[in-house]
């Protein structure tokens, strides 16, 4: 028996939620595309979106801790995959269509620029004055226009949904600005799932990389809801707190969080009765999040991670310096656009961007190695261009 896309889609029809998003109910892609025999739409994109150049960069890309500080730090990848992985787990517990969570999941970093947050940042004040900058927006610049492998048309032709899944990407740290794709509705079950999957992710992962690295202590992390409730769990003390209990501890908290959102979206979805994705998207609220005590948990230690480990010294210096790094490149290109590479230089010769707007999409697209070295070159007078 051969699974075509047409069984597929069939298949969803008949076990996904009502409110769930139908690969066979998609809005399509903006331009002509025969669809694939044997995938449907998401998975399509999905698989569009593995094999981009943008997305390979996120290896080298920061997280929190800059890519050559150590191995065992998570990457902008490997944290794209984690979230993935937890936005399927939510996604088939709750009907929706994992292979839409998925192809979200896997795209919503793939606008990060080097150096993390501090990146973003800085670019975002380099560009106040050119159009502004913000990843999810560089993310479907990036899929629409940079992506250049097709002959038909421009970027990855990506479907509607999975599109407006990513500028509808928002966090307790990331607002999006979904003009042109309907902001007066709520993002779809999907999109929902993938936005808390990254929050509770990097929220665990941190307090994960901030233990390994020294940052955090786990006697001074005593106390917090949270963390509280993961020891009792599997019944741990600070005291005889070593590696294998912190990897016992994190997936557990993980563990914790994953079920929350499961049961405490359940309910709501439940109490509210929605019975299409149309009813979904315009309610009130969004359907997806934690329990009211959990999310208290989450801010709390949310608030700890801030002033305890994005604020420590440690970080705040490399976050400087990522701000000196770019500022720099960014007003060298500026003021003699002959230094970029030719292939970049072409796009603002032809009048395609501004020469702001084409160094912006030079630069985010660099990995933390990539940028240093480019730094290197432009301003080290020992090194060769």
């Amino acid at each position: 028996m051969i699974f075509t896309r047409e069984l597929l889609e069939a298949r969803e029809r008949q076990t996904l939620a009502p409110y769930a998003m139908k690969s066979g109910d998609s809005k399509g892609r903006q331009y002509p595309d025969e669809e694939a025999p044997y995938r449907t739409v998401f998975q399509r994109d999905r698989d569009r979106i593995l094999h981009t150049t943008a997305f390979r960069r996120l290896e080298y890309k920061t997280q929190v801790f800059v890519n050559h500080e150590g191995d065992y730090f998570r990457t902008r990848l490997t944290h794209t995959l984690e979230v993935a992985q937890i936005g399927r787990t939510i996604a088939r517990a709750l009907g929706a269509n994992e292979d839409l969570v998925e192809a979200i999941c896997l795209a919503h970093d793939m606008g990060h620029p080097p150096f993390g947050h501090s990146g973003e940042t800085s670019l975002a004040r380099l560009m106040a004055e050119h159009g502004s900058f913000d990843h999810n927006r560089q993310t479907l610049r990036i899929v629409t226009f940079l992506e250049a492998r097709y002959k038909d048309f421009p970027g990855l032709n990506l479907s509607y949904e999975v599109r407006e899944g990513i500028v509808k990407h928002e966090t307790a740290y990331d607002i999006s600005d979904a003009t042109g794709y309907e902001p007066e509705k709520r993002a779809n079950l999907e999109a929902q799932i993938a936005n808390i999957s990254d929050e509770l992710t990097y929220t665990a992962h941190d307090l994960d990389d901030g233990l390994y690295a020294g940052l955090l202590v786990p006697r001074e992390v005593d106390g917090l809801a949270l963390w509280e409730l993961g020891k009792e769990s599997i019944a741990i003390e600070t005291v005889e707190f070593d590696e294998l209990s912190r990897h016992r501890l994190i997936r557990r908290l993980i563990g914790l969080l994953v079920n929350d959102v499961i049961t405490a979206t359940n309910d709501r979805i439940e109490a509210a009765n929605p019975q299409s994705m149309q009813d979904l998207q315009e309610m009130p609220h969004n359907v997806i999040g934690h329990s009211e005590r959990m999310a208290a948990m989450t801010r709390e230690m949310k608030a700890y991670l801030f002033e305890n480990m994005y604020r420590h010294y440690r970080v705040v210096r490399m976050a400087q310096k990522a701000e000196h790094f770019i500022t720099s490149l960014f007003q060298a290109y500026i003021s003699e656009p002959a230094q970029l590479p030719k292939s970049i230089q072409v796009r603002w010769k032809n009048g395609d961007d501004s020469l702001a707007r084409v160094v912006c999409d030079y630069i985010a697209g660099m990995t933390d190695r990539y940028a240093l070295q480019e730094y290197e070159k432009l301003f080290n007078p020992f090194t060769r261009p």
